[in-house]
């Protein structure tokens, strides 16, 4: 919904980012993929980043605990809490994080999970507080670029599972 400041309309798009993908896997092994820790480990982050799932527990209320570790040593330690899940279709969470001495992360991110051309297309859509939240997550860690490296690796670990998969059979 647009948001009212001072007389004007802000649009939701002003204030968020929005990347969307199709991958060549089952709706379900996504979900699976993006919900279970030890998958989330394998793949979560921009090229070069490792992460730690310290806890996830994906349920509304349910808090998701992660260290994101750059290619440099810097760590990202993140926060979020669920608000809605549906499972195979739709995470809602908030999530705050960032790097000592950067600026501070805070946004609302709702991950969506649908059947299409037998694939999945999730799009991922983060909504900040203003526009130079917005902005400033971008110059300070590079959210757009990072956001499409870690779709890319997702689709390298979903390939590489239907591999096996096909190879187990």
């Amino acid at each position: 919904m647009p948001e009212r400041i001072m007389g004007t309309v802000k649009s939701d798009a002003e204030r968020e980012i929005v990347l969307s993908r199709v991958f060549d896997a089952p709706r379900k092994m996504v979900w699976e993929a993006w919900t279970d820790p030890k998958q989330v480990a394998q793949w979560w982050g921009p090229n070069g980043f490792s992460t730690t799932i310290e806890e996830m527990d994906v349920r509304p209320g349910g808090v998701w605990k992660q260290v994101m570790h750059g290619p440099d040593g810097t760590d990202y330690p993140n926060e979020s809490v669920f608000v809605d899940v549906v499972q195979y279709e739709r995470l809602v969470y908030t999530l705050t994080g960032g790097f000592k001495g950067g600026s501070p992360v805070k946004m609302e991110k709702t991950t969506t999970f649908e059947d299409e051309a037998g694939g999945t297309r999730v799009t991922m859509r983060a909504v900040f507080d203003s526009a130079e939240a917005r902005d400033q997550n971008v110059r300070d860690y590079g959210s757009i670029e990072g956001g499409k490296q870690t779709l890319e690796r997702l689709a390298g670990y979903l390939t590489h599972r239907l591999a096996e998969a096909t190879a187990a059979v």
